[in-house]
């Protein structure tokens, strides 16, 4: 692509998503409602006038990581540990139900080969933490005792999401899967954030200091930017999600953030503050691109909708990923309402689910007709939730959590 081209597309995708989101909130639905609507507009499912390209790919990450720093920024870490155990059953129980049903479907229901079956659970047991969060946001709710659980599950989600990643690429590589390099992915997340927030801690003191002497304006900005970008690669490093390491600056700046056994630098919270004005527009200007990028990658045409198979195979997966995510809310403890919103916070798969079902296609594992279904389920999951979760905040079995 040129780039002029590519500024232009550019100017395209933010404009669209700007208006459509707009839109939907004129229309009382999430702002990201809009967004990914945008993506599906300009993508290759209808008009086709924007392929997403890398560049467009890495201007989403961006924005993804930055979604999640400011997540990080707002997050009350006493609650998010207080949500821990819950957290850890909802994650478990969304990430192992669904890869059970998916397989079972798959290769019992339709007869499918070992291969195809695991990478087909491996798919359904993806959270989209970038659509979760954004709704929770553009509801209000990411603060709440469900958004918490939400939030925690979600990541530690991603985290399994990663290892199974890599055990299956292993699988469908060598014919073999080495339990080791999970470990030491395991290990080196576990790591990562014990180390991670010290260190972002160390580096907002620092960054106080300068401030208070430079004579040049956009200090915080371009210090934090760098901070989160550096803990995206050292997350990268280490064997977790990129989008992680911008959720541990953001939790590590928090204004309600303190480290373990006593050891406390705490910035003021008017630095917090500050950080957090300045940082705003930027995450507002790139988080979008996420979201539009993610309906970039549906390509809608590429299913066909005449196909008896297509829509069993597609049905049938859809009914297991989303009861999947749901059935493991109702474990918890918490009230009703709280465990149908969890469920269905947990149910959007989005870029995640793709990178599982794009994996699959590249490497010859789902030929065009299980691709097209698992298309078709990625898409589903994405785009309903958020209008369910709309819905349900404005029915009257959810009023009472709304006004606790």
């Amino acid at each position: 692509m040129e780039i002029h081209e590519f500024f232009f597309n550019l100017m395209v995708m933010l404009l669209t998503a700007r208006v459509l989101a707009e839109l939907a909130v004129r229309m009382r639905s999430p702002a990201v409602i809009g967004e990914l609507l945008a993506g599906v507009l300009l993508g290759p499912s209808l008009l086709g006038w924007i392929e997403p390209v890398e560049a467009i790919r890495l201007l989403a990450e961006i924005g993804i990581i930055l979604l999640l720093f400011e997540v990080g920024l707002e997050t009350d870490v006493m609650r998010l540990v207080r949500t821990g155990a819950r957290s850890v059953v909802v994650a478990l129980g969304g990430f192992v139900l669904p890869f059970l049903f998916g397989y079972g479907v798959a290769r019992w229901l339709f007869g499918l080969e070992l291969l195809p079956s695991l990478f087909i659970g491996g798919t359904l047991t993806a959270t989209s933490i970038g659509i979760t969060v954004r709704v929770l946001t553009d509801l209000g709710r990411h603060r709440a005792e469900e958004g918490q659980v939400v939030l925690g599950a979600a990541v530690l989600d991603d985290v399994l999401g990663v290892v199974l990643l890599a055990l299956l690429y292993e699988f469908s590589t060598g014919g073999g899967v080495s339990f080791a390099n999970a470990g030491k992915v395991l290990v080196f997340v576990g790591a990562f954030f014990v180390i991670a927030p010290v260190a972002a801690k160390l580096m907002a003191v620092i960054i106080q200091r300068f401030e208070a002497t430079t004579q040049i304006p956009g200090l915080i900005p371009t210090a934090i930017v760098s901070l989160v970008l550096f803990f995206a690669w050292l997350a990268h490093a280490v064997g977790a999600p990129e989008l992680l390491g911008g959720f541990a600056a953001g939790l590590a700046l928090s204004r309600r953030f303190f480290l373990p056994f006593g050891i406390a630098v705490r910035a003021e919270s008017g630095f917090a503050e500050r950080i957090e004005q300045q940082m705003r527009p930027i995450v507002h200007l790139f988080t979008p691109i996420f979201f539009v990028m993610v309906g970039l990658s549906l390509n809608l045409r590429v299913i066909d909708w005449g196909s008896p198979f297509i829509w069993a195979f597609s049905l049938s997966l859809l009914a297991v990923a989303i009861l999947g995510k749901m059935a493991a809310a109702f474990v918890i403890g918490v009230p009703m309402a709280a465990r149908w919103a969890v469920g269905m916070a947990m149910v959007p798969r989005g870029e995640v689910g793709l990178i599982f079902a794009e994996l699959g296609r590249t490497s010859g594992i789902l030929d065009a007709q299980l691709y097209a279904g698992m298309v078709i389920v990625i898409a589903l999951t994405t785009l309903l939730p958020p209008f369910a979760l709309k819905w349900f905040y404005g029915s009257r079995f959810a009023r009472g959590l709304v006004s606790a």
